[in-house]
């Protein structure tokens, strides 16, 4: 997790003071070598895309509905991949947006040692 003083923490406050105001947002994700199986990219891209849109003053219709589609889903399932870009795309459209990716070094995948993210 980032800790105030990291450098990544520094980064992302300037980010976020920067943009303060604006129509813009700002997201992070930090890999961490210790949970790697926990670092799906699903799991990634949905964080990203959960900071994004907690930062709205209005959820798009689109995402809402996207949302209450999935849990009327017997048992209620998460989000594709596929929906979660499409969301990220969207979103990105209508305003500035700024992601940043922390220990990217950190980031294996199971099979052949390639990360995750391409």
């Amino acid at each position: 997790m980032l800790r105030s003083g990291d450098p990544s923490s520094l980064v992302i406050d300037k980010l976020g003071d920067g943009v303060r105001g604006r129509n813009a947002a700002v997201a992070y994700f930090y890999f961490d070598f210790a949970a790697q199986k926990e670092q799906s990219p699903t799991v990634i891209l949905g964080s990203l895309l959960k900071q994004v849109v907690g930062g709205l003053k209005k959820v798009p219709t689109k995402i809402l509905q996207a949302f209450r589609d999935q849990e009327q889903v017997i048992g209620g399932r998460k989000l594709r991949l596929d929906q979660i870009l499409e969301m990220l795309e969207n979103i990105s459209s209508l305003q500035q947006t700024f992601i940043c990716i922390d220990a990217l070094n950190e980031c294996m995948a199971s099979i052949g040692g390639s990360c995750l993210i391409h």
